[in-house]
């Protein structure tokens, strides 16, 4: 099912399936959200829980036992339940079954909501522990948006925007998809940096960059003549900035995460993950992002 919410700014489309935005417009039915087409990329903006990224050999260990897990969870790949709507807000939930247990051994309600303020859409997570021991997971998002934007021109022309002058990052690994333990560092003078066309091909077989500890806490898509249209705003301690390597795919995603994918032959259990979340039983865990749009 699919549903809808409207303002003075902006008309915003979700689709149960995965709780995932679809579709973001302004007033003049300009799209601002990636359209999905698996020429590229086949999803808009996933929910990524209980895992973010991929684990060491698509698997990880929890009380002894050896559990199979696909890349970014399962969440995505699952219908929500309709939880409610309002003028400008909407909530999706999604609950343990014996199908997750199966292979993530925990209760849990995920609550996903998102709500329109003015040009802004507020992406909003609820994670609830229901049960009476610890809740291991991890939670991020993955929204792809329009690059390029404006016809006549392409993705080379258009700039990153961070809310710093210089970061540290690691990179992910082309073959694996896990994250390359080998810091580097991104020059952005004057907090912009242009995405010419090798700006995704860090060398060595790897693309995607990864910011740890805070360090970014804004990212925008800013156009060829310096004007910011896409602002993510967010506390989470990671984000990803990425687009399909080597395909010259027009989109980019920014991707604020708590959690990430396993380094490269990492063996420990699930308590042992760097980033991971811990939620004791019957709290409640509250993150998510803000999504600007620009005319």
């Amino acid at each position: 099912m699919q549903y809808t919410l409207k303002n003075s700014y902006l008309k915003a489309t979700f689709e149960s399936f995965g709780a995932e935005l679809i579709s973001l417009q302004d007033t003049d039915g300009k799209e601002y959200v990636w359209c999905g087409d698996s020429a590229f990329w086949g999803r808009h903006a996933p929910i990524l829980f209980p895992f973010v990224g991929k684990l060491s050999n698509g698997k990880y260990r929890f009380k002894g036992q050896e559990y199979s897990m696909s890349q970014h969870g399962f969440a995505r790949d699952m219908e929500f339940t309709f939880l409610s709507q309002s003028e400008d807000e909407i909530w999706f939930v999604l609950e343990a079954t014996e199908e997750t247990k199966q292979k993530y051994p925990f209760e849990f309600r995920l609550e996903v909501g998102y709500k329109l303020v003015e040009n802004t859409l507020k992406v909003l997570w609820k994670v609830i522990n229901p049960a009476e021991e610890t809740l291991h997971f991890s939670i991020g998002a993955h929204p792809a948006f329009m690059c390029p934007l404006d016809e006549g021109t392409k993705q080379s022309d258009y700039f990153l925007q961070l809310d710093v002058e210089e970061a540290e990052f690691y990179p992910a690994s082309l073959i694996t998809g896990q994250p390359v333990f080998e810091k580097q560092t991104l020059s952005i003078p004057g907090g912009k940096v242009q995405m010419v066309e090798e700006f995704f091909d860090i060398g060595e077989d790897r693309g995607t960059y990864i910011f740890e500890n805070y360090q970014v806490k804004e990212a925008a898509l800013v156009r060829p003549d310096g004007r910011p249209y896409v602002t993510l705003s967010f506390n989470t301690p990671l984000v990803a900035v990425w687009t399909p390597e080597k395909k010259k795919a027009p989109f980019v995603c920014i991707e604020p995460w708590c959690g990430r994918g396993d380094a490269e032959g990492f063996e420990g259990s699930l308590e042992e993950r760097e980033w991971a979340q811990q939620l004791a039983p019957g709290q409640i865990f509250e993150s998510g992002y803000d999504i600007r749009i620009d005319k």
